[in-house]
């Protein structure tokens, strides 16, 4: 069974393909995403605000 929806695994592998092309910025600061933990995280919050399927975020 899939964690996530398919629409958020889009986005997540949106994120991380732009993260691999140096494309993908990170918050109001712009620097370039490096880390791939970081992508996925990106792309599980835009898939929560297109109102997707995810699992809420951790306390962590």
């Amino acid at each position: 069974m899939a964690k996530y929806s398919e629409k958020a695994q889009e986005k997540v592998g949106e994120a991380l393909h732009e993260m691999k092309e140096g494309k993908l910025k990170s918050g109001k600061s712009d620097k370039k995403v490096t880390n791939p933990k970081q992508a996925v995280a990106i792309g599980l919050s835009e898939a929560r605000k297109d109102g997707a399927k995810v699992p809420k975020k951790s306390s962590k």
